[in-house]
């Protein structure tokens, strides 16, 4: 039952936040989600960077928000196992018997908590629980939830593609893991389509596709971003957390200044982060979404439904709408919107099929 539940609900999903083209205004999470009637206790445990990092934690944490649980969020000292380990023994001793958590960082430690605290729920966002040996255990207490970023980055690199039409393009990853690396190689798949089948020229040189290694070094993504712009770059896609918190601050200063330069966003529709509240405009083209606040609440949902999928590895990606770009861009134009809009049906119908691992033809 609950298998044929979450099938229903995976084709379902995202209706309230469809992909490019809808005739729907941008709304917060809070409006978005509609509140469920639940005493459930859930907490969250952060991964690297902050509960504010426009990214990652921060989309997990408007999902719960949204549901209007009872919730509560803990930040690690460190992002070692044992760090992880110890707040989420601190929540489920607080009473939060459901627990989510956004990272691969989790997985060891969620595979020892879905025994130790075996009458808890857990969640885990981009990774599998295991025991090291990275053969996943996902017991009946546990689900775990991957989303399709190569499908996304492909979309966001057709978009940027179509809108520019030519120059060079950068990209800046946060570390080198599977989640990061199939954005970069899903997005270098959308340039190239476009390239090859729409008429854009645009180009990505490997001195501009760099992973800076973490996802809060704020500092270190302005610096990459500085580096790019001045080497004549105009857009980059960044997928690190808090180092492209970096990125947007450099790019907004130069746009100040009267320099055209661009931010592909991540993870969420990062449109407002790179506004100048002065002249009303954003420096973030368009973002390769992951629809993290979704998901998170979708499994809410379900344990209040008594339809929590555990046992189960979830994908959401194109077919279901996990995935997309944002349903508003004001910086793209129509035509732009329409051409990206028919290529995710071809994507969705698999006529086109983006590749999720590198194939040796794009830069590592």
């Amino acid at each position: 039952m609950k298998k044929k539940y979450f099938a229903m609900l995976l084709a379902g999903i995202m209706t309230t936040s469809l992909f490019a083209g809808c005739a729907q205004k941008k709304q917060t999470a809070d409006s978005r989600f509609n509140p469920i009637k639940t005493d459930l206790k859930v907490g969250m445990v952060t991964d690297a960077g902050t509960i504010d990092d426009k990214s990652f934690n921060q989309g997990t944490w408007e999902g719960i928000v949204g549901s209007g649980a009872n919730s509560k969020y803990l930040k690690p000292t460190g992002t070692t196992e044992a760090d992880y380990l110890k707040e989420i023994a601190n929540l489920y001793d607080a009473g939060y018997r459901f627990i989510v958590t956004p990272g691969f960082k989790f997985e060891t430690a969620i595979f020892q908590a879905q025994d130790k605290h075996a009458d808890a729920k857990f969640v885990l966002i981009d990774g599998n629980p295991h025991s090291g040996d990275y053969n996943p255990v996902v017991k009946e207490n546990t689900v775990a939830i991957f989303f399709a970023e190569h499908e996304s980055g492909f979309l966001a690199g057709l978009a940027a593609s179509l809108q520019l039409k030519e120059g060079d393009f950068g990209f800046i990853g946060g570390m080198e893991i599977p989640a990061v690396q199939k954005f970069n190689w899903g997005f270098q798949q959308g340039v190239n389509y476009a390239n090859a089948n729409l008429g854009t020229k645009i180009s990505l040189k490997e001195e501009n596709i760099v992973y800076q290694g973490s996802f809060d070094n704020v500092a270190a993504g302005q610096q990459l971003a500085a580096q790019m712009y001045d080497r004549g770059v105009k857009a980059i896609f960044t997928a690190a957390g808090g180092v492209g918190v970096g990125a947007i601050t450099e790019a907004k200063e130069r746009a100040a200044g009267g320099q055209e330069v661009w931010i592909i966003g991540v993870d969420v529709d990062q449109y407002s982060e790179g506004l100048d509240e002065a002249t009303g405009k954003s420096i973030i083209l368009t973002s390769a979404m992951k629809y993290i606040d979704q998901a998170a609440y979708d499994m809410i949902k379900a344990e209040t439904e008594g339809n929590f999928p555990g046992g189960q590895t979830l994908m959401f990606d194109a077919k279901n709408n996990g995935i997309g770009i944002p349903a508003e861009n004001p910086n793209l134009s129509a035509e732009t919107v329409a051409t990206t809009n028919e290529i995710f049906g071809k994507i969705k119908s698999g006529e086109i099929v983006v590749a999720s691992e590198n194939d040796g033809t794009l830069v590592k």
